[in-house]
């Protein structure tokens, strides 16, 4: 079982390894910068939250089994297709977008895994437990990206 969010040490090691990454830090693979993914995982969080709306998706990942298998288990492939409303919005001042990133992991938190949460546009409906690794899982993938 993977790591969640609703894990206060999950939160701090999440937290620490953004940190470590800087505006000139280069990608490992893909094409975003380090400014846009820390751009990407805030609004991440803001769609989860409800605060950013992203239109639904059709498609198979929204039933079981092939939902538990992505979002508990399988390995995220490089350059998997996101909502075009998570790569919407252009990062601003660098020092902004990390405090904005850090404070939407505190306020995700806050409402722990009873939510209320947003679906998925792609996973549809998604328990609080679901939303914790999987909100994990795609701050580890990135900031794996990046070297972190």
């Amino acid at each position: 079982m993977s790591k969640s969010v609703w894990e206060p040490e999950t939160r701090r090691e999440l937290k620490q390894r953004l940190a470590s990454v800087t505006a000139q830090t280069k990608p490992l693979w893909g094409k975003m910068s380090a400014p846009q993914m820390v751009t990407h995982l805030a609004d991440s969080l803001r769609m989860a939250t409800g605060d950013l709306p992203c239109a639904p998706k059709s498609g198979p990942l929204k039933f079981f089994p092939l939902k538990q298998l992505v979002v508990y288990w399988a390995p995220w492939p490089k350059g998997a297709p996101t909502a075009p409303e998570l790569l919407a919005r252009a990062p601003v001042a660098w020092t902004s977008e990390m405090s904005d990133a850090t404070a939407m992991i505190d306020r995700v938190a806050e409402r722990g895994p009873n939510g209320p949460f947003a679906d998925h546009p792609a996973f549809g409906t998604l328990s609080g437990r679901a939303w914790g690794v999987l909100i994990y899982r795609h701050f580890d993938h990135h900031l794996r990206q990046f070297g972190a």
